[in-house]
């Protein structure tokens, strides 16, 4: 993706394309099923997984401009916030889904991530999607950007990881793998 196209990204509104849906929750009840739906919450118009970390809760709500820009990334349809993870003043790293079910499983869902750059200048920087198949070749944009590293994919990411690495001068500032969706 060209600098112009990354260093264009604005904030815009998010299509509200998936409804608030319910999922099994409570002890007891059997595990999801494929075509089950993930569980949303609403945070200043945008819809997160019910089960977010409170942290990615927090991120999202404290700039949420900035989450609706990461979804735009990810492009259309990518509208539910599994996780958003901040790096101190160097970055943050945002991960979709569009809650639709790509496989065999409720965790096969298509993921998206994007790690925005939040110094304001270029930084040797990259982001890498593990889906939850270690069959599965990781998805990665790793390179020299001011704006953002990615996005990439995976056709089933739900419980895959995402790694972010970011460098400034010769020193690893970033340097992160966290888990993608609730899983357990």
């Amino acid at each position: 993706m060209n600098t112009a196209v990354r260093l264009g990204v604005t904030a815009v509104a998010m299509l509200g394309l998936m409804a608030t849906m319910p999922t099994a929750s409570a002890a007891g009840q059997s595990a999801p099923t494929v075509n089950q739906p993930i569980e949303t919450i609403d945070i200043k118009g945008i819809k997160v997984d019910k089960e977010a970390s409170e942290e990615s809760k927090q991120i999202i709500e404290s700039n949420a401009a900035v989450a609706v820009a990461a979804a735009n990334v990810c492009g259309t349809g990518y509208t539910i916030s599994t996780n958003a993870v901040r790096y101190g003043t160097y970055g943050t790293t945002y991960t979709w889904t569009n809650g639709t079910t790509s496989g065999s499983s409720y965790y096969d869902k298509p993921i998206c991530a994007v790690f925005f750059n939040d110094t304001g200048a270029s930084k040797s920087m990259g982001v890498r999607l593990r889906s939850n198949y270690t069959a599965d070749a990781p998805a990665e944009d790793f390179g020299t950007y001011s704006s953002y590293a990615g996005p990439v994919y995976q056709k089933r990411g739900y419980c895959g990881t995402a790694y972010s690495y970011m460098k400034s001068g010769s020193t690893v500032v970033v340097d992160n793998i966290f888990t993608v969706g609730s899983c357990n």
